[in-house]
């Protein structure tokens, strides 16, 4: 497969479709409170676009479409009744952080904006780093520490790696 077949994710053997191989199915953490927690994410996910679509006391999912037409999931279940004395050490083994794609920059203000109004635990303002060409990213925590990220990365900045680490 050529590189530039690679970086739009179509190649010659799915006839030019759009594959969904390795692509974010769901996402599934656990929370030590409900409502908290749904008062918390529900905002951010509809700014995203994804809706509400199960909940209950022990567990709520938010699906969204996307562009290949297969739903991503974002789920939350309650944590066990000693998972509730415990807090979240992004440094232990297990999750570090989750990352949403932006489409733009002003999406990434916007959430930072949306971010602010709600009260959230922002760690990092809307910042470039280096970790892709034109990485741009907000950094912000969820109520019981997890650390999440709102980045745009613009596709030529992740044609430009991509392309630079197969020289």
């Amino acid at each position: 497969m050529r590189v530039e077949e690679q970086l739009v994710g179509r190649s010659p053997q799915n006839d030019g479709a759009v594959r969904r191989i390795g692509g974010m199915n769901h996402i599934r953490l656990t929370v030590t409170d409900i409502p908290r927690s749904e008062q918390f994410y529900d905002p951010l996910l509809r700014f995203m676009g994804y809706k509400l679509v199960e909940k209950s006391n022990s567990r709520l999912a938010w699906a969204a479409m996307t562009s290949n037409g297969s739903l991503q999931w974002f789920i939350l279940s309650i944590a066990s009744e000693q998972g509730t004395t415990l807090t979240h050490d992004r440094y232990s083994p297990g999750l570090h952080h989750f990352a949403w794609n932006a489409d733009t920059r002003e999406e990434v203000d916007r959430f930072h904006a949306l971010l602010c109004d709600t009260g959230a635990t922002v760690l990092d303002a809307p910042s470039e780093y280096s970790y892709e060409p034109g990485y741009y990213a907000v950094f912000f925590g969820d109520p019981d520490g997890i650390k999440l990220e709102f980045v745009h990365v613009p596709t030529s900045g992740s044609q430009k790696y991509w392309q630079d680490a197969f020289r």
